[in-house]
């Protein structure tokens, strides 16, 4: 397939600001067939600036020229490229806007006190129970790593009865079933009523009707995202997302570039039919094919995720002392050899030190370049690797906030090295940012915001020396991250833009910079101002899929 022909009528946004200490003055930027044709200073015609234009015939006099071409006053606002979200599961993330919020819980208590009162506020659903297919209550964000007490089938059994019931990690790596739904779906678990791991992810999707996730609920949740400046996801769904989103374009959610994934067991098909990364995949060229997706491990919150020492609570002979590894390294690299012959890429999922040593010394025996996805423990000596084999690491910053105290718990000792973000950016490493959604929530400033102050709620910044300068923050988190070399809109991009109501690089003395293998002399790590981030408008290829101006 190839994308439509048809593009956005020239526009011109006019009176922007660049972002940092070191840009000055207003700006006309001008958009055509989708693409930034030229930055001139305000007012002034493209074509009589020096190096103002590109040449070819997209750039006409006249569209350049501002004849018949529409513009939008920024009024002084700031523009910044299109920002990405480069892990996401963008149906988990729509179900789970719709389900029981369970992520301020502390405790199981708390959990099933919630579960409670969500079946007395609806008696119709207590009364159906098991005997109406449709019934059942869904909860999701749970985080048990520090609870005081302990989730157990009978309790949960004793709160809800015979109404179906299952409750979903905040990390997506856990299920909390009680009786009624374990016989509908036909599984069963030990005392704790807990599913982890591979027998959690099998019985996850039964629990949502894929009937009710109309295309208007979608093309809804990818509006909010757009409200937040996000132009493109990389989705990690585990679905056919070859097939299905490009019927999702085409039914008009059309305010995101997404970028699919294949997990292996549609790998074959998609080899078959000659998918490669990189092919269009949809008629309005928004849905492209990206990587392979391999879990190689679990998370920290289940105490999973394969590392070098063992968890403290587990004793050494436990099979799992020390997390799982949850495909054979054999296994991983054929898989990832098939792709590769294929033209497909690899992200595989790491979290733990031990899965990421392994999955680097599967990329290095297949010289082939990719992704870790999450990088969250790494030893020291494992960080360079990832720079000399070309490896990026896609990393999700906010993870460190919400993770910060299980850490200190279940890794004490080496939490120095956890979610190295400065480190890995030292080494040469490049950096993507997103969220897990939703594991964490679809808003890119929520990710930068972590990785500059690595702070939230008021508390103290957690391992400081691991901040990112807002520069290398606001870069990771466009198109490609790091790797894309700066946070600035030039002439040439694609016209994907966000228009801020603030400088997303106030008081950051690196800005424009990154590190550059320098010091941080100068930097503002507060992260203040980042998460509330004013985003007023967003294009993308010069589309208007936000307007909060006109």
């Amino acid at each position: 397939m190839t994308p439509e022909s048809r593009h956005p009528a020239p526009l011109i946004l006019r009176n922007v600001r660049l972002p940092g200490a070191g840009s000055s003055g207003l700006r006309d930027v001008h958009l055509v067939e989708g693409r930034v044709a030229a930055i001139a200073a305000a007012g002034q015609d493209p074509r009589s600036g020096p190096g103002a234009a590109l040449s070819g015939a997209a750039l006409s006099g006249a569209a350049l020229s501002g004849r018949g071409a529409d513009s939008l006053d920024a009024e002084g606002r700031f523009l910044i490229p299109g920002l990405w979200d480069h892990h996401v599961h963008f149906t988990q993330w729509v179900i789970a806007r719709r389900r029981l919020d369970l992520a301020a819980t502390t405790s199981a208590a708390e959990v099933l006190q919630l579960v409670r009162g969500a079946l007395s506020s609806d008696p119709e659903l207590a009364a159906a129970g098991s005997n109406s297919a449709g019934s059942g209550v869904v909860g999701y964000g749970f985080r048990d790593g520090l609870w005081p007490d302990l989730p157990s089938l009978s309790s949960l059994d004793e709160a809800t009865g015979a109404v179906p019931v299952g409750l979903i990690s905040g990390d997506l790596h856990c299920m909390w079933l009680n009786t009624a739904l374990q016989s509908r779906l036909g599984v069963s678990t030990d005392a704790s009523g807990l599913l982890r791991e591979a027998d959690s992810f099998a019985v996850m999707d039964q629990l949502q009707d894929p009937a009710a996730l109309t295309p208007e609920i979608y093309r809804q949740t990818a509006q909010a995202a757009a409200q937040r400046g996000v132009v493109g996801i990389v989705e990690f769904e585990n679905a056919d997302n070859i097939s299905a989103w490009p019927l999702r374009t085409a039914a008009g959610v059309d305010s995101l570039r997404v970028e699919v994934s294949v997990w292996p067991d549609r790998l074959q098909s998609a080899l078959l039919a000659g998918i490669a990364t990189g092919d269009v995949l949809d008629e309005r060229g928004l849905v492209t094919m990206g990587p392979l997706k391999v879990i190689s491990d679990g998370s920290l919150n289940t105490r999973t995720a394969w590392c070098w020492d063992p968890y403290p609570e587990l004793d050494l002979g436990h099979p799992h002392s020390c997390g799982m590894q949850t495909v054979p390294m054999d296994e991983l690299q054929d898989v990832m050899r098939q792709a590769r012959d294929g033209g497909i890429a690899a992200a595989i999922h790491a979290i733990g030190d031990r899965a990421n040593s392994a999955v680097l010394d599967a990329f290095e025996a297949l010289a082939m370049p990719g992704v870790i996805e999450h990088a969250q423990l790494l030893r020291w000596e494992d960080i360079p690797r990832f720079a000399r084999l070309g490896l990026t690491a896609s990393v999700q910053p906010e993870h460190a906030m919400d993770d910060r105290d299980v850490a200190d718990a279940y890794w004490a000792g080496r939490t120095d090295r956890a979610f190295p973000l400065d480190a890995l950016t030292r080494a040469g490493v490049p950096l993507r940012l997103g969220s897990d959604a939703p594991v964490a929530a679809l808003d890119p400033w929520v990710a930068i915001a972590a990785a500059v102050s690595r702070s939230r709620d008021g508390r103290d910044a957690w391992h400081p020396e691991q901040r990112l300068d807002r520069a290398t923050a606001l870069a990771a988190a466009t198109r490609g991250g790091t790797a894309r070399g700066g946070h600035q809109v030039s002439a040439g991009d694609a016209a994907d833009l966000v228009l801020l109501e603030t400088d997303p690089l106030a008081g950051s003395g690196a800005a424009g910079s990154g590190h550059g293998g320098g010091d941080h002399a100068g930097s503002d790590f507060s992260g203040s101002g980042l998460r509330e981030m004013g985003v007023s408008a967003t294009l993308l290829g010069g589309r208007l899929t936000h307007d909060g101006i006109s």
